[in-house]
């Protein structure tokens, strides 16, 4: 009985949401609600329900604050710079501009802004090329492979943040199992090409995959040397720049005008933020001395103040704010929610009596669940934060139940849970309405399963090896 009241909040959430009836407010509502009673049963003896609940409310309330703050602060500077990235032209397409659109800039502008963007983008990149339909869509979304680094990497902050664990440490496991996925993502972009009518060549494959590997070389060893909420900025930057360099090379004034204009803003963005994180020992905001501490030199608040100095430069730039924190109010209250029903979970104990009854359940094998569930809560919540705020302490209490080194599950269900989230049903059924030509999720999903198979091989190979 005390097992399943502890188990309703979760299983009461996927269902919810699984069901495609009911929205993600109304959905993590009724899992608080639900998370009352599983926090009540898990609770040690003399800690007040009452006392326990407004306490982590408090608690919540300040972690949520952080990542609420790095969407908020990114929807201003996709604000700010919309103009600039629809300047660009219709082209023709071939195999070199589709990957750049994509798997380069597509995924540079997901890193910095987050939210889907780098989809958005690149799905209107290649509609200028003329490609369309479903291989449009399910192109589109390979743009959404760096997610744990999407808008500076906001649920990979959350995820560390509610289990006590640092984020560079996490990011820097995440990021091994996510380098050999996007080389599986050259062949899956190359079936993509062949459905819309376009062969790539050997020989453009073979510069592609050379793409791919620096992206992922970067993308690993960056970690080891700069904070990780910058690491899918440069591991796409650099190459994209090259990649753009060589596919068309300003050739006057005009050209290079047009190329600053269009790239400053991500280079200003960049250099601040490395700046900022250079200041030793800024002043910060710690309210709770066991959690982390909101420093002024955190993400939010540089993106924030680069936003609102680009937005400052655009005629109309308070109805262009007061747009973005409108679009941005939904997703900051689904993350707060996620986060309170975190903490009521987390911290009452019931997490933990979950994966101690699934270690012991699957016994040798209950690492290896771990890509599943992950994959699972990706799909379902379709954020990273959803993901990370839902399961990741349940991931974690698994790992530690089943003698996992602490970082493992954790690091692993990042990445997995994050490649979700860029398939989720949420984010499909975004892409298909952009297309407006009746595409259906499952189209996509018929498209990309070698996509969503390899993520699956690929954790549970991270398992193996990483234990």
């Amino acid at each position: 009985m005390i097992l399943a009241l502890q188990a309703l909040p979760l299983l009461l959430l996927i269902g919810l949401l699984f069901s495609g009836r009911v929205a993600p407010v109304p959905a993590v509502l009724a899992a608080l609600a639900a998370a009352i009673p599983a926090a009540f049963v898990s609770l040690p003896g003399g800690v007040g329900l009452p006392g326990f609940l407004g306490e982590q409310i408090l608690r919540g309330a300040y972690l949520a604050l952080q990542p609420m703050g790095v969407v908020l602060a990114g929807l201003l500077f996709h604000a700010a710079v919309s103009e600039a990235e629809a300047s660009a032209g219709a082209t023709t397409a071939t195999p070199r501009r589709i990957f750049i659109a994509t798997l380069l800039l597509g995924c540079f502008l997901e890193s910095v802004t987050g939210f889907g963007v780098g989809a958005v983008f690149a799905l209107a990149s290649l509609r200028g090329m003329g490609v369309i339909g479903a291989p449009a869509g399910a192109m589109a979304l390979l743009a959404l492979c760096l997610i744990p680094w999407g808008g500076l990497g906001p649920g990979t902050l959350l995820g560390a943040a509610l289990i006590g664990l640092p984020a560079q440490g996490i990011a820097s496991i995440t990021a091994l199992p996510n380098a050999v996925w996007l080389l599986v993502l050259g062949p899956v972009l190359w079936r993509l090409c062949r459905a819309a009518g376009l062969e790539v060549p050997r020989a453009e494959k073979w510069v592609q995959l050379g793409y791919l590997v620096v992206v992922g070389a970067l993308l690993v060893l960056c970690h080891q040397l700069m904070p990780f909420e910058v690491v899918g900025v440069i591991a796409t930057g650099l190459p994209l720049m090259f990649a753009l360099w060589r596919l068309d090379p300003p050739r006057d004034q005009a050209a290079w005008r047009r190329a600053a204009q269009r790239l400053g803003p991500y280079a200003l963005l960049t250099a601040a933020l490395l700046l900022a994180r250079a200041v030793p020992n800024p002043p910060a905001w710690r309210p709770f001395a066991d959690l982390p501490a909101f420093p002024i030199t955190h993400v939010s608040l540089v993106l924030g103040a680069v936003a609102l100095l680009l937005l400052a430069r655009r005629a109309g730039a308070m109805v262009l704010a007061q747009g973005a924190i409108k679009r941005g109010a939904r997703p900051a209250l689904i993350m707060l929610l996620y986060v309170l029903l975190a903490r009521w979970m987390g911290e009452s104990g019931a997490t933990a009596s979950l994966a101690r009854e699934a270690a012991a359940a699957l016994g040798p094998l209950a690492p290896y669940a771990v890509p599943p569930l992950g994959l699972m809560a990706g799909m379902v919540t379709g954020t990273n934060v959803g993901s990370n705020a839902a399961m990741m302490p349940v991931q974690y209490k698994l790992g530690l139940a089943a003698g996992l080194p602490p970082m493992l599950a954790p690091g692993v269900h990042n990445f997995v849970g994050a490649a979700g989230a860029g398939m989720s049903f949420a984010v499909t059924a975004m892409i298909c309405g952009l297309l407006a030509d009746g595409t259906k999720p499952a189209a996509l999903w018929r498209l990309l399963w070698p996509s969503l198979a390899a993520v699956l091989v690929i954790g549970w190979g991270a398992m193996a090896l990483l234990i």
